[in-house]
């Protein structure tokens, strides 16, 4: 089997949920490695921008009238973005630790792999 035909079928398999749950276990475990290594310049800048972008493209989503969780954990993962993408730039641009960020990504996970 290629992997395109795996890959296809993994989505048409795989529970919404899981697929959130799989993409942030993948973000975290990069930002994971960048700190367990120690990484900066452009290996640290791109764990974080990957966990920014997961960020981003969960508050866009929730920002979409169709979707359809509570209005108030909508609202409650945009405002997490936004923290997310302000404390991001404390860690590459002030060394800030990694630590919120792996945090929260891995409270998110407790909470899909419950409702999964």
């Amino acid at each position: 089997m290629t992997l395109k035909a795996y890959q296809q079928t993994q989505r048409i398999t795989e529970d919404p949920r899981q697929t959130e749950y799989r993409l942030f276990g993948q973000v975290t475990g990069a930002l994971i490695d960048a700190q367990k290594t120690g990484a900066t310049g452009g290996p640290l800048a791109e764990a974080i921008d990957w966990n920014r972008r997961l960020w981003r493209t969960l508050a866009a989503d929730c920002l979409d009238e169709r979707n359809q969780l509570p209005p108030p954990v909508r609202a409650n993962i945009v405002s997490i973005s936004l923290w997310v993408t302000k404390y991001s730039k404390q860690v590459t641009r002030q060394g800030a630790p990694i630590d919120p960020l792996i945090s929260i990504n891995r409270s998110i996970m407790e909470g899909l792999r419950g409702a999964a």
